[in-house]
């Protein structure tokens, strides 16, 4: 088991609290990541999700009830320094487009290492690397005005931003929407490769659960602002009715599994992942 670096407890968050708008937004919500994971973050709209995220980095605090830890620190603590803790934990917005803050895309990618006070080779070579990472030419795209971009390169770029400043968390909220098949399959490979090469800790929002079975180590479900169910993968992804009652479908190779067994099907285990159930099938026929 791994060091606990993101830890929310009992946290309750109200917008526009004591006005006529009030709109209770979490409400008991909880939530543990460890160092070095890839934790799911799902439930359906309205859940909390996007208001839980912006607790992970500190553009939210605990005003109500409920404690949040980011990196062994108390985010309510105002000896806390949060623009320390944003450095180290990077945040890519549903709406890509509220993140681009420059008029073209290399100046855009350069904005954080700058405020760093980084030497400007330094701020180049991370431009590129970045933009590199998320399978856009530096060459091609540096010069382009931001928002020329369609929606997808617009995403790529809000991502390549934070990761030019080379976090130790990375938060995503539905990292690949509006990606083609073949966008969403490079994002997977570089969030794998930033987990297993880097050592960088992900927390991701999403509702695609064919995603959520490719990519999570831990997964929980938000419903009304409240934490309703948590585990491994093969533990919440596998309760077809349970997901269903909280308003989320199956992963469809769990939906395939399970009509086979229905069917009569010797297959063993309980297969998420594609590959998985593949191997799954042909050992039930070997057998």
């Amino acid at each position: 088991m791994g060091e606990v670096i993101l830890s929310v407890r009992n946290l309750h968050h109200t917008y526009l609290q004591g006005t006529p708008l009030a709109r209770e937004a979490l409400r008991g919500a909880h939530l543990t990541v460890r160092r070095g994971e890839i934790a799911a973050l799902v439930g359906e709209s309205g859940a909390g999700k996007s208001t839980l995220l912006r607790f992970l980095n500190g553009l939210l605090t605990p005003t109500e009830r409920g404690c949040v830890t980011i990196l062994g620190q108390d985010t309510a603590d105002p000896r806390t320094d949060l623009s320390a803790l944003r450095r180290r934990v990077g945040l890519v917005f549903q709406e890509a487009h509220q993140q681009l803050l420059e008029r073209f895309v290399g100046d855009d990618v350069a904005y954080g290492p700058r405020q760093l006070g980084l030497a400007r080779e330094e701020v180049r070579s991370r431009v590129y690397e970045a933009l590199r990472a998320v399978g856009l030419d530096p060459d091609l795209f540096v010069d382009r005005h931001t928002f020329s971009l369609s929606g997808g390169e617009m995403r790529r770029v809000a991502l390549a931003g934070v990761l030019a400043m080379r976090p130790e968390v990375l938060l995503l909220d539905e990292a690949t929407t509006g990606l083609d098949p073949q966008g969403r399959q490079e994002v997977h490979r570089l969030l794998r490769a930033l987990r297993e090469e880097q050592g960088v800790t992900i927390v991701l929002v999403s509702n695609d659960m064919e995603e959520v079975a490719a990519l999570a180590d831990t997964v929980t479900v938000l419903k009304e602002g409240q934490t309703v169910l948590e585990g491994a993968p093969s533990q919440v992804l596998t309760q077809p009715e349970r997901l269903r009652a909280l308003g989320l479908a199956e992963p469809p190779t769990v939906r395939l599994a399970w009509a086979l067994k229905k069917a009569g099907f010797p297959l063993a285990g309980e297969p998420m992942r594609s590959e998985e159930l593949v191997e799954a099938i042909w050992q039930g026929m070997k057998g």
